[in-house]
C-alpha cells in the first residue's frame, strides 16, 4: 500500500491533473479558480506537494505533475468514477446526482475494496457521464469524440459524453431527454446565438444553447 494523502491534498492532485490535461502546466491562480481558494492556500499546498515529491516546477512557466504525482491523481479520478458508476447503475441514482456523493467516496484509501468494487461493476470502461474510467494500473480509453457544436447538419450521432457536469445541465439533459447512448442530429445551426435544433427519434425538434451544445459530446461514423 502507498503513501496516505489527506483529502484535501487527494482534491489538489485531482484538479491540477485536470488543468494540466488541458494546459500542460498550471499556475496558482489556475490552481485557485478550479479549487475556489486564495492563491496564498494553493501556494502553501504547492510546496507540500513538492516537498512530497509529487510536483514539478518549470521556471516561468508554472507547475506539473510529476509522474508519481500523475500515478496518484489517476487512481483518485479511478475511485471517484467507479462510485459514481455504482451509485447510477446499482442503487438506481441519476446522474445529476451523483457527483459530490463521489466526492467523498472518492478519498476511501482501501485499494482492495476498489479492486473488488472494479471487479462487481464489471470493469466499466466509461462512467455514467461518459467519461474513461482508468484501470488499476492508471489506463484509460479515449474515444474520438466532437462537441455538437462541430457536429455536421444532419450528421446521425451517439451522444458519448458530457463535458460540464454541473447538476443544473444535467437536470436540463433530463428534460430534453438527452442522455449517453442516445441518437440524434443537428438539424439547423443559428447564427445569432449559436444555438442549434436537435431531432431525437420519436420526438419533436428540441433547441439547446450554445454553452450545453459545446458541452454534449458524440461520436458518429464518417
Amino acid at each position: 500500500m502507498g503513501p496516505k494523502y489527506s483529502s484535501s491534498r487527494e482534491n489538489y492532485l485531482k484538479a491540477i491533473f485536470h488543468l494540466q490535461e488541458v494546459h500542460g502546466t498550471v499556475t496558482t491562480n489556475d490552481v485557485a479558480s478550479e479549487m475556489q481558494t486564495r492563491p496564498a492556500s494553493v501556494t502553501d499546498m504547492l510546496k507540500k506537494l513538492k516537498a512530497q515529491k509529487l510536483l514539478l516546477y518549470e521556471k516561468y512557466k508554472g507547475f506539473k505533475l510529476n509522474t508519481e504525482g500523475r500515478k496518484v491523481a489517476l487512481q483518485i479520478i479511478r475511485k471517484h468514477r467507479l462510485w459514481e458508476y455504482f451509485l447510477v447503475e446499482k442503487l438506481r441514482f441519476g446522474w445529476d446526482e451523483v457527483h459530490e456523493m463521489a466526492e467523498e467516496l472518492e478519498h476511501i484509501s482501501s485499494k482492495k475494496l476498489i479492486d473488488r468494487l472494479d471487479e462487481f461493476l464489471g470493469f466499466p470502461k466509461t462512467d455514467p457521464h461518459g467519461d474513461p474510467i482508468p484501470d488499476s494500473q492508471g489506463r484509460w480509453t479515449l474515444t474520438r469524440q466532437v462537441d455538437l457544436l462541430n457536429l455536421p447538419v444532419n450528421q446521425q450521432a451517439e451522444v458519448s459524453g458530457i463535458g460540464d457536469q454541473s447538476a443544473e445541465i444535467l437536470e436540463l439533459l433530463n428534460h430534453k431527454h438527452i442522455a449517453l447512448g442516445t441518437r440524434l442530429e443537428v438539424k439547423k445551426k443559428f447564427a445569432f446565438d449559436n444555438s442549434i435544433e436537435l431531432k431525437i427519434k420519436n420526438q419533436s425538434p428540441v433547441t439547446i444553447s450554445e454553452h450545453v451544445a459545446k458541452n454534449v459530446f458524440v461520436k458518429y461514423d464518417d
